[in-house]
C-alpha cells in the first residue's frame, strides 16, 4: 500500500475546491441528521398514529425502536457505500446516499396510518426505517472522509467538529426551525393532523440541496492522489475488500476502541439532543413554540462550540481531548437532566441547562471523526470510518427506547436518563483512556 503524504495530495488544490469540500461535508452530514431528527420531534404524535398505546411511555418507546432499527442499518449502509467510496471514490457514494436519505424520508408523510391500514402500517413504517438507515450509513462513510481528506493538516480538528458536532448541531436546528413553522403553519390539534406530514415531506429539500451542492464537488485530493499513484506504477487496487480488512487482527483492536468511543459519543447524542424534543413537551410540559426557540438558540450554540473543540484536540491531542470531555460529561450530563426537571415551567432556567446539554454532547464527538480518519490508510478509511462511528451510534440509538421501556411513567424519565447517561459515559471514558494518540496526518 503506496503512502501519500499531505504535501504531494495538496499539489493543485485551489481554496474553491478546499471550500466546496467543506461546505458539502458538513451540510451533507447536517441534512441528513436533519431526517433523522424529524422523527425525533414529532416523536408523541408518530406515536399515537403508529404504534397506539395506552401507556404514553410504551407508546413513545415503540417509535423510539422505530428510530433505533434505523441506526442499525446504518452499519450495512457504510459497508456498502464505504466499499464503493474506498474503491471508486467519495463524491458518488455521497451524492447517492443524500438522495436516498431526503426521499425515503419525504416518503413518511404519505403513509397511511393504522386507523386507516391497520396492523400494515406499522410494518411499512418500520420497513421504511430500514431502507433510510442504509442510505444514512452511506452518507457518513463519504461525508465523513470527504471533508477531513480535503483541507490541511492544521484544520482537520476543525474539520471534525464541523462536519461531526457542527452537523449535528446544524442538523438539529434546521428541524427546530421547521418545526416551528410547522407549528405557527399547523396550530393545535392540526399538527396532529398535517403538521407532522409537511415536516417529513421537508425532508425532498435535502435531496434537492444535495445534487445541486454535490454537482460542483470534485473529489477527495488524497483519494485522487493515491490512485494516480497506483496508476503510474500499474498497480491493481490494494484493497478488494476493506470490510475484511478491518476485521482482520490488524484493525481489530482499533475498531473495538473506536467503536466504545462511538458508542459514548452516540449514546450521549440520543439521550440528551435526541430526547429532549419529547424531554421538554413530556416532563416539561413547554409550549411547542417555546421548546423551538430553545432548541434553535442550543443548536447554534453547539455548532460553534464543536468546531472550537474539534480545533482544540489539534492543538492538544485527540486523546486528552477525550478524556477531559469524558470526565465533564461523567459529571454534568446527568445532573443536567435532573436539574432541568426540577426547573419545572422556568424557561430561563430550562433554556440554559439545554444549551448546556447540548454544548457538552456535540462537543464529546467533536473529535471523533479525525480521529478515527487518522488510524485508517485511505485505502480503507470511508469503510473503517463509517463503521467505526455507524456501529457506536447504532449501539447508542438503542437507548431511548431502552429508556423509555425503562420508566413506568413520564415523571421518572429524568432519574432514567441521568443513570444511563453515567452509564455511557464510563464507556466513552475507558474507551479515552484505552486510545492512542493519532499522528494528525492522513496516508
Amino acid at each position: 500500500m503506496s503512502a501519500i503524504t499531505d504535501d504531494t495530495a495538496f499539489d493543485g488544490v485551489s481554496r474553491r475546491q478546499i471550500l466546496t469540500a467543506v461546505i458539502a461535508s458538513g451540510l451533507g452530514w447536517a441534512l441528513d441528521l436533519f431526517d433523522l431528527f424529524i422523527l425525533l420531534y414529532v416523536a408523541p404524535i408518530v406515536g399515537q398514529l403508529f404504534f397506539p398505546s395506552n401507556v404514553a411511555t410504551l407508546s413513545l418507546a415503540a417509535v423510539y425502536a422505530s428510530f433505533a432499527v434505523t441506526l442499525l442499518m446504518r452499519p450495512v449502509g457504510s459497508a456498502l457505500f464505504g466499499s464503493y467510496a474506498d474503491r471508486h471514490g467519495r463524491k458518488g457514494a455521497m451524492i447517492v446516499a443524500v438522495i436516498g436519505v431526503g426521499v425515503s424520508t419525504a416518503l413518511f408523510g404519505a403513509l397511511p396510518t393504522i386507523r386507516q391500514i391497520g396492523i400494515a402500517a406499522p410494518i411499512i413504517f418500520l420497513l421504511l426505517r430500514l431502507v433510510q438507515g442504509i442510505f444514512v450509513g452511506g452518507v457518513v462513510a463519504s461525508t465523513h472522509t470527504m471533508g477531513t481528506e480535503s483541507v490541511p493538516p492544521k484544520w482537520r480538528g476543525a474539520m471534525s467538529g464541523l462536519i461531526g458536532g457542527g452537523g449535528g448541531g446544524l442538523g438539529g436546528l434546521i428541524a427546530s426551525v421547521v418545526y416551528l413553522v410547522m407549528s405557527e403553519l399547523f396550530p393545535g390539534d392540526q399538527f396532529a393532523v398535517w403538521g407532522w406530514r409537511c415536516m417529513f415531506f421537508s425532508g425532498i429539500i435535502s435531496a434537492f440541496l444535495g445534487v445541486f451542492i454535490f454537482s460542483r464537488l470534485e473529489e477527495s485530493p488524497i483519494w485522487a492522489s493515491l490512485k494516480r499513484a497506483q496508476a503510474a506504477r500499474g498497480e491493481p487496487m490494494p484493497v478488494h475488500t476493506p470490510v475484511r480488512t478491518l476485521f482482520s487482527r490488524e484493525y481489530r483492536a482499533t475498531v473495538l476502541v473506536n467503536i466504545m468511543l462511538s458508542t459514548g459519543g452516540g449514546a450521549g447524542n440520543y439521550l440528551t439532543i435526541g430526547f429532549l424534543p419529547t424531554f421538554l413537551k413530556l416532563v416539561n410540559r413547554i409550549p411547542n413554540r417555546s421548546a423551538s426557540v430553545m432548541l434553535i438558540a442550543s443548536g447554534v450554540v453547539a455548532t460553534v462550540a464543536a468546531v472550537s473543540i474539534g480545533h482544540l484536540s489539534t492543538i492538544y491531542g485527540r486523546r486528552r481531548s477525550f478524556i477531559v470531555l469524558g470526565l465533564l460529561r461523567l459529571v454534568v450530563l446527568p445532573f443536567g437532566m435532573i436539574a432541568m426537571a426540577a426547573a419545572s415551567s422556568n424557561l430561563v432556567l430550562i433554556a440554559a441547562y439545554t444549551v448546556l446539554l447540548t454544548v457538552l454532547n456535540s462537543g464529546g464527538y467533536a473529535p471523533l471523526l479525525i480521529f478515527f480518519n487518522e488510524r485508517f490508510p485511505t485505502a480503507v478509511r470511508s469503510t473503517g470510518t463509517g463503521l467505526s462511528w455507524n456501529i457506536g451510534f447504532a449501539i447508542g440509538g438503542i437507548m431511548p427506547a431502552v429508556v423509555s421501556l425503562a420508566a413506568p411513567t413520564t415523571q421518572s424519565l429524568p432519574t432514567v436518563l441521568a443513570i444511563f447517561l453515567v452509564g455511557i459515559s464510563i464507556v466513552y471514558l475507558v474507551g479515552a483512556f484505552a486510545a492512542q494518540e493519532t499522528s494528525r496526518s492522513l496516508n
